[in-house]
């Protein structure tokens, strides 16, 4: 499998999942401004975890929903740096198995 294909496949991915995660964060926004049911932290976690984090970081910054709450924030961050390190980890891996071939 090319290397570019595999970069594409993984840039896709986390698009898709950040348009769900933005817009799950955008329903529970809603919910909680007309007292309905909320999704639970875990679930805006876990989808944050899978890959939607830069939904995630969106609806943060535009929707300001999680925005002020520190437990959620610091477990949120912490996933975050995760995917950073695994997104260079990816990156680093396809470059060097580039210049290999």
């Amino acid at each position: 499998m090319s290397y570019l294909l595999i970069l594409a496949l993984t840039l896709t991915y986390y698009l898709l999942l950040s348009l769900l995660c933005f817009l799950v964060y955008f329903y529970d926004k809603q919910a909680a401004i007309q007292r309905r049911s909320r999704v639970p932290e875990k679930k805006l976690l876990l989808l944050s975890l899978i890959g939607g984090w830069p939904g995630a970081l969106l609806a943060h910054q535009f929707l300001h929903h999680k925005s002020m709450k520190r437990s959620f924030l610091r477990w949120f961050f912490l996933m975050l740096v995760l995917h950073w390190l695994f997104l260079f980890a990816l990156l680093a891996a396809c470059v060097f198995f580039s210049t290999v071939h």
